[in-house]
């Protein structure tokens, strides 16, 4: 479906303006022209984006470019080691590709395997993206800029109405914002919502809620988790490590949690069943559930606020790869996506939170409310305090090591272990993945 008029000349008009970004292509990376005048760029992402509809945009303004997304909807750990093969071979990665912020310290290490967005222009862009956005994406020296700013991942917390309803407890999100001033009242909460037997577990996972957790500990104390900001490997000492997982272990203990594995069919499918009562939510997360959870589940979620202090999860970043062939159209394309426009237009599609000052003081975020989560004013709940988000460094294994300290929850949460085997076998095999 094409765009409307409006939306077309915006298109066009913000193309023109990046035009300067994009004089010159990078060496060795082909001819940006196909044979009959059109070419195809291809766009590889993780989850949900947001951004079909301005694809159409950009592509009615720009006649002569296809855009092929490729992966929406996929698991994150599925997607990363792709792109890493992708990228050691020289070949098979999009023109434009995804990178999550957990995995972005790893691919940093290789900046050549990326075009230098300083190169072309970049810099006049910074302004356009939150100041700790920006340096994320940059080289430890700040030579090269690796990726331009989607989203940020913000904190709150998805709830069904009517399983609260069920189990007697309030269903207004004013209301049920103030059961859960902290954790342990969130586990209070969980026990009662339990006790009522609804057939619903109170959470979906205990591998999310632990990430969450984590996340939001470590931001407000030493702004890092696995890994300092010198990349020591700190599992084991970091007390915000430590302090999540035991947290973590109250929660299974209290058996609060649905035990469904994150991102599996099971957990796709629990959704759609209404099998779970609860599930940590940053911005980008509602798509996520409505995905999942069907068109028949529109006005039974709503959105609280998390229990303690705030918390950032997520956030991506769009790059070019130096083998893509059209390199110059892929910078003008990743510019357009990550704009404030793009942003905006990503927000109101799927949800992802936008990194950009000049979006998130937009009407169209700040009055922003979902109907699928019964109109919740998600530009209030998500963008107030977006400026304010503590961001928490990531290290060079930071995926690595924390897909071995989840499966270790994970271990705990079904059973196979106790709290303190799935800690030793947590901080052991976070070092061999750290070390590999």
């Amino acid at each position: 479906m094409g765009a409307n008029p409006r939306r077309r000349r915006a298109a066009a008009a913000l193309v023109a303006a990046t035009a300067l970004l994009v004089t010159t292509a990078a060496c060795g990376g082909g001819d940006d022209a196909a044979e009959d005048g059109q070419i195809t760029l291809t766009v590889d992402v993780f989850g949900q984006f947001g951004y079909e509809q301005l694809y159409q945009e950009y592509m009615a303004a720009n006649p002569g470019v296809k855009i092929v997304e490729r992966g929406t909807g996929g698991n994150l750990d599925e997607y990363s080691p792709k792109l890493t093969q992708w990228l050691a071979a020289g070949k098979g990665a999009g023109d434009i590709v995804a990178i999550e912020e957990g995995l972005l310290v790893e691919y940093k290490a290789n900046p050549d395997n990326f075009v230098n967005l300083l190169d072309h222009g970049a810099a006049d862009l910074k302004g356009n993206f939150l100041e700790w956005k920006w340096n994320a994406g940059l080289t430890a020296d700040g030579k090269h800029l690796i990726g331009l700013g989607t989203d940020v991942g913000g904190m709150a917390m998805c709830y069904r109405k009517d399983l609260f309803a069920k189990a007697g407890l309030p269903t207004d999100r004013e209301a049920v914002s103030k059961l859960w001033p902290t954790w342990q009242d969130y586990i209070r909460v969980g026990e009662q919502f339990t006790a009522k037997r609804t057939g619903a577990s109170f959470l979906d996972a205990a591998t999310n809620t632990f990430n969450t957790i984590l996340l939001q500990t470590a931001g407000n104390a030493q702004g890092y988790s696995y890994y300092d900001t010198s990349d020591n490997l700190v599992v084991d000492s970091n007390p915000a490590v430590r302090q999540a997982w035991d947290t973590t272990m109250d929660i299974i203990d209290s058996g609060l949690s649905g035990k469904y594995a994150a991102w599996s069919e099971e957990w796709v499918s629990a959704f759609k069943q209404s099998k779970f009562a609860t599930i940590a939510c940053p911005a980008w997360m509602t798509g996520v559930i409505e995905g999942n959870a069907g068109p028949g589940a529109k006005g039974k979620w709503d959105i609280a606020r998390v229990p303690g202090d705030g918390g950032n999860w997520g956030g991506s970043y769009l790059a070019v790869p130096k083998q893509s062939k059209h390199q110059a159209e892929a910078i003008k394309l990743a510019t357009f996506l990550t704009s404030a426009q793009g942003q905006i237009g990503a927000f109101k599609a799927k949800g992802p939170l936008p990194s950009s000052p000049q979006a998130l003081d937009d009407p169209a975020i700040v009055q922003a409310t979902n109907e699928y989560f019964s109109a919740a004013p998600v530009g209030q709940i998500f963008a107030k305090g977006a400026r304010e988000l503590k961001p928490v460094y990531m290290g060079p294994k930071n995926q690595a090591v924390r897909t071995e300290v989840e499966n270790a929850v994970r271990t705990v949460e079904l059973g196979q272990r106790s709290p303190e085997q799935g800690w030793t076998d947590a901080v052991t095999n976070a070092k061999k993945a750290a070390a590999k």
